[in-house]
């Protein structure tokens, strides 16, 4: 675990020690398996107010390399989430993950199944992303 993680875990036990759920949560895991891993998301609005609010339920990042979050990320990771450009404003727990390599059948397959969850905003949101290569989705 890198540096930068392990002050970051001990800043959130002591953040989360008055939250009996989060609290719980770093302890089990951090016993099941060493210690939470954890990683970092820079956010857009309206995408952050989104997940924070609890209306976008599922998390994706498309690239036109392999590149993170892809493979890097699992069922019980913790995600912290910054605001692009400000401070980490929250945090969330990956309840699943699924990774793709795209090709148009497959990209229209995620728009379909997972439109409703990823909240798009806008048409440009499928637009801007119809030529990547990978895409990650996290359920949070």
């Amino acid at each position: 675990m890198s540096t930068w993680q392990v002050n970051c875990l001990a800043h959130l036990k002591k953040i989360f020690a008055a939250n009996s759920s989060w609290e719980n949560y770093l302890k089990t895991n951090a016993s099941e398996r060493g210690q939470p891993r954890l990683h970092l998301a820079v956010c857009i609005e309206p995408y952050l107010s989104f997940m924070l609010d609890g209306k976008k339920t599922v998390e994706s990042r498309f690239s036109s390399v392999r590149c993170s979050p892809f493979r890097k990320v699992s069922k019980d990771d913790v995600i912290l989430l910054k605001k692009a450009g400000g401070p980490v404003v929250g945090l969330c727990r990956v309840e699943a993950a699924w990774f793709y390599e795209l090709d148009p059948d497959t990209f229209n397959d995620i728009r379909r199944d997972f439109s409703q969850a990823i909240c798009p905003d806008g048409p440009d949101f499928w637009r801007s992303r119809e030529h990547a290569s990978f895409a990650t989705l996290l359920s949070i």
